[in-house]
C-alpha cells in the first residue's frame, strides 16, 4: 500500500500563489508517476500534472501550462505543485495521486489517492 497526505490548500486572491504538497509513505517503489489532479462542485475530476519518480518527466493540462510547476524530492519521497497567476476557475479540491501509470492522463490509472486539499481563489 501506498499512503499520500496533502497539505497547502488555502484561500488566495486571484494572481496569488500557493505551494502543495504531497508526503508519500508506504511502497512507493510500486508506482512510478505521481499526478496532481482536482475536482470543483459539480465537475468531473480532471488531470492537473504529473512527474515521473526516476527520470522526473513532467506533464500538464493546457490549463495550467506555464502558471504551475510540478516537482519532486525523491529522498523525502514528496512531490510539490507550485501554483502561480492563480484565477478563480482553479477553485477546486486538489488531489495527489499515484501509480503503475502508462496513460499519464487518465485518473483510473491511479491507484492511490490522498484525501484532497481545498484551494479557492477570490476573484
Amino acid at each position: 500500500q501506498v499512503q499520500l497526505v496533502e497539505s497547502g490548500g488555502g484561500l488566495v486572491p486571484a494572481g496569488g500563489s500557493l505551494r502543495l504538497s504531497c508526503a508519500a509513505s508506504g511502497r512507493t517503489f510500486a508506482t512510478n508517476v505521481m499526478g496532481w489532479f482536482r475536482q470543483a462542485p459539480g465537475k468531473a475530476r480532471e488531470f492537473v500534472a504529473a512527474i515521473r519518480w526516476s527520470v522526473g518527466g513532467t506533464y500538464y493540462a493546457d490549463s495550467v501550462k506555464g502558471r504551475f510547476t510540478i516537482s519532486r524530492d525523491n529522498a523525502k519521497k514528496t512531490v510539490y505543485l507550485q501554483m502561480d497567476s492563480l484565477k478563480p476557475e482553479d477553485t477546486a479540491v486538489y488531489y495527489c495521486a499515484a501509480g503503475t501509470v502508462l496513460s499519464i492522463r487518465d485518473l483510473s490509472e491511479y491507484r492511490y489517492w490522498g484525501q484532497g486539499t481545498q484551494v479557492t481563489v477570490s476573484s
